[in-house]
């Protein structure tokens, strides 16, 4: 039998024979409709809708497959468990119940902070609160994304830092831009919002959502109460924080006059405001933000936010702005320049006895990381420092690994040139293919690609855009599901 979005488990077959891409069509249809009932403001049909996606068959299928494929599948909450092999999975589908249901506390780890030796701490529910968490953000996603700023680009679904980045060069590029912007910090966003205000405007499950933001956490063997914020590490934790600030870019327009060259852009809780002058930012659009994150227990930091000329620049998502005359450049900020320098020296100290190609293998996901994140921006110049970094760093590894060879024989076995650039080359063997080469990327082999901005009222729950969705996407699901078609993804309510 075929299971509808809504069946019973009993109707379907084992975890080895599921169809995940009809689960995600299924889903789909119901989350649209979600999305349509919220832009409706028709809150007594997004309720129903909503319970029926959490107690969908399909949902809780996707749900597990999400928590069992991601890179924190191998870390357990406090009581140890972890789902491995089908069948595991497929109990965990069973267990997914709302009747029952009683989360766990989290198990608090802690984990340095950038720029600093403080540690931030860092709360993971069990797998099955995960499973649950993931369970309910389905039926959440789709009000959050309708009733998002059109200027929000973190943690939503077709949207990244290189839209945020692009949508700040929109607005200061210009020759008539604002000149000035400020730089906004939000003190412990994730870890004091206010449980009161969640519990009353989040439009999802009140009984659920009490549970996880009153289940405590463990810290070396005690058990702590949280009085406030959402756990740092929870699968709808972003989505949460993601709608307690969704309404500030209309707070911000709201404060000033018309035409006063004021533009917002946030990634998650770390966002600017530009403006035309440092009196407006200071005296109408700061006061305004204050006002509303105090509504919901937040504030700004005094530290770390700060108004700043253009022409005399500020770091924003890793890159530094800084206008010359009327040319805007966007560059890799000296902070994030250095930090891959010093992970690049400990990735050879670290690997300086291990196996050339693993060492190799290690370097290039590191470096290729970093490279995307930055090819959108003017980036020649830092790759160029880069590469020669890694060309000085690698050379002297191996002159300590060969002290009595000499520079034409390291040479000969570990360099080859192409297209005019020395790049470090090892030839291994391997089992499968034999003979294989390993090389280390340069960046500057990656080129400089311009990033195109998605359209700021795009919703990938909304029938209008999602042709343009799925070109933007050009069948790059996620990993972990099938790439539905543009005629599939299209189908929206009509099926």
């Amino acid at each position: 039998m075929t299971a509808s979005a809504g069946a019973s488990i009993d109707d379907a077959g084992n975890w080895s024979s599921l169809d995940f891409r009809q689960a995600q069509r299924a889903v789909k249809r119901l989350q649209m409709r979600i999305a349509k009932a919220a832009n409706g403001n028709r809150w007594g049909k997004v309720k129903s809708l909503q319970h029926l996606l959490t107690h969908s068959f399909y949902a809780k299928v996707l749900a597990v497959k999400r928590v069992t494929s991601n890179k924190g599948r191998k870390t357990p909450g406090v009581d140890g468990v972890v789902w491995k092999g089908a069948r595991a999975k497929w109990r965990a589908v069973k267990s997914l119940r709302r009747r029952g249901y009683q989360p766990l506390p989290l198990r608090r780890i802690y984990i340095p902070k950038k720029k600093s030796n403080i540690l931030r701490p860092l709360s993971i529910p069990t797998l099955k609160d995960r499973a649950m968490q993931a369970l309910y953000k389905l039926a959440l996603a789709p009000v959050a994304e309708t009733l998002a700023d059109p200027n929000s680009y973190g943690f939503r679904e077709g949207r990244s830092c290189a839209d945020a980045v692009a949508a700040a060069f929109n607005a200061l590029s210009k020759p008539n831009s604002a000149a000035w912007a400020l730089e906004a910090d939000i003190t412990g966003c994730y870890d004091n919002i206010s449980h009161e205000w969640m519990l009353e405007k989040i439009p999802m499950d009140k009984v659920i959502l009490r549970k996880w933001l009153k289940a405590g956490y463990m810290d070396d063997g005690i058990l702590y109460p949280t009085r406030k914020g959402t756990p740092q590490g929870g699968v709808i934790s972003p989505t949460l924080a993601n709608i307690t600030l969704d309404g500030l870019e209309q707070a911000v327009c709201n404060a000033v006059p018309r035409r006063s060259r004021v533009n917002f852009i946030r990634y998650a809780d770390d966002f600017i405001v530009t403006g035309k002058s440092k009196r407006l930012l200071e005296n109408q659009v700061k006061p305004a933000i204050e006002a509303f994150l105090e509504e919901r227990g937040l504030a700004l930091s005094m530290e770390k936010t700060s108004i700043t000329t253009i022409k005399h620049g500020f770091t924003f998502l890793g890159q530094t702005f800084r206008k010359h005359g009327r040319t805007l450049h966007i560059t890799p900020s000296t902070e994030s320049v250095l930090t891959l320098k010093r992970k690049v020296g400990e990735l050879i100290r670290k690997y300086v006895g291990a196996p050339m190609e693993f060492l190799i293998k290690k370097l290039n996901q590191t470096l290729r990381g970093w490279g995307n994140y930055h090819r959108h921006v003017v980036s020649s110049a830092a790759f160029s420092s880069i590469d020669e970094y890694v060309y000085q760093r690698l050379w002297r590894m191996i002159q300590r690994r060969h002290r009595k060879k000499s520079k034409k024989w390291l040479t000969m076995h570990y360099w080859s040139l192409k297209k005019s650039h020395s790049i470090f080359s090892v030839r291994c063997k391997t089992k499968k293919k034999g003979s294989c080469l390993y090389q280390v990327i340069r960046l500057g082999s990656l080129g400089i690609k311009r990033h195109i901005k998605i359209k700021a009222k795009a919703n990938p729950y909304d029938p209008t855009y999602a042709g343009y969705i799925w070109r933007r996407k050009n069948q790059k699901e996620s990993r972990l599901l099938p790439a539905l078609s543009a005629r599939e993804y299209r189908a929206g309510l009509a099926n």
